[in-house]
């Protein structure tokens, strides 16, 4: 198998990957009585993975998915340049949906999901 050919097949399979912890990510807020507003919304400065309530706070929530440990783990992957970002594109998400202000929480889901087990969730409500 070439390079590219292992290349394309990783990239596809981090987002696959990705994808699925998003979808256990939604899953497990929803389980949490939380409603998910949003997902994957996106402007020219980035994206944010999910938006959604519990009736009265923005639960801003960044979902970081892995299959191993050899970059660390999920949550470490959340850096203070990635926290900015997420604020910079909620002040974004309140423009373009009009709101005026409501409480905001940023919370991070992080999942750990090795080849063949069964993925483990946390939630880090208030993660920053």
């Amino acid at each position: 198998m070439d390079i590219e050919v292992r290349r394309a097949r990783t990239h596809g399979d981090r987002q696959a990957l990705g994808r699925a912890g998003e979808d256990l990510a939604a899953e497990h807020l929803r389980r949490q009585g939380l409603t998910v507003l949003e997902r994957n919304w996106r402007c020219r400065e980035g994206e944010l993975d999910i938006l959604a309530t519990d009736g009265t706070t923005l639960v801003v929530c960044e979902v970081k998915t892995r299959s191993g440990r050899n970059f660390g783990s999920p949550a470490e992957a959340v850096t203070e340049d990635k926290r900015r970002r997420i604020r910079g594109l909620t002040s974004r998400w309140l423009a373009a949906r009009r709101v005026a202000w409501c409480p905001i929480r940023f919370d991070v889901v992080a999942i750990d999901h090795p080849p063949g087990e069964e993925p483990v969730v946390r939630h880090i409500a208030g993660a920053f």
